[in-house]
């Protein structure tokens, strides 16, 4: 897009950009949406073994069927909706600035993609089981119900891979001319102490393993954004 182009020019590149974006978005849902079997029987993997779900609601599989399709058919396009985006804004910027700017997309969603792959893996299993397991009294029976489930999945997923973004905030602070290197040795105490109380609002569990298996992963990233930062 030349430097040339009028204010209408480029709101008229940026509606297509958005348009691009949407389509993206709506063929990955529906991608999504016909890979069912294939993306449910990856959902329910952490479930473990002899675990079942309940169903109450006569509409509920359904609409949980179409929003994990939303999501992930966003997850799928987010990479092409990042580039189309860079691709808007590239022109206003310095050869450094692009240089820069591909170097923190890339970095940002490779570790938003480690941290949602570490809760997969890790985090959501040992939280779901001790949940699952957890009872007030005898007389009370636990039946984990698909929606509650999900949304469990999904909020903690997105939660762990937002925490996993604190290099990359960092690195565009300091640029930014926000942090120094100095500030983050100075407040290591007290950053570790947040990450802890954010990490047990996340973790529905309590316990200290997982608040540990959530709390050092961040702090160890807290510790690499001291490296990287001028």
């Amino acid at each position: 897009m030349p430097d040339n182009l009028s204010f209408w020019d480029h709101l008229d590149a940026l509606r297509s950009v958005l348009l691009k974006s949407l389509c993206a978005w709506l063929v990955g849902s529906v991608a999504a949406f016909c890979c069912k079997d294939w993306l449910f029987a990856l959902l329910m993997r952490p479930l473990g073994e002899g675990q079942t779900l309940i169903n109450i609601d006569v509409t509920a599989q359904f609409v949980t069927h179409m929003q994990v399709s939303l999501c992930v058919g966003l997850v799928v396009a987010l990479p092409l909706i990042v580039w189309w985006l860079y691709g808007f804004v590239a022109p206003a910027l310095y050869a450094n600035e692009r240089r820069y700017s591909v170097t923190f997309m890339l970095s940002a969603l490779v570790l938003f993609a480690s941290g949602v792959a570490l809760n997969y893996w890790v985090i959501f299993p040992f939280s779901f089981r001790f949940l699952s397991t957890y009872e007030v009294s005898p007389v009370v029976v636990n039946q984990i119900s698909l929606s509650s489930y999900i949304s469990l999945l999904l909020v903690l997923s997105i939660m762990m891979g937002l925490l996993f973004e604190v290099p990359v905030l960092t690195w565009l602070l300091s640029r930014l001319g926000i942090l120094r290197r100095e500030h983050l040795k100075r407040y290591r105490g007290h950053v570790f102490v947040a990450i802890l109380i954010i990490a047990a609002v996340i973790t529905p569990t309590g316990d200290p393993f997982t608040l540990m298996l959530v709390t050092l992963p961040v702090y160890l990233l807290y510790e690499l954004s001291i490296l990287i930062v001028q």
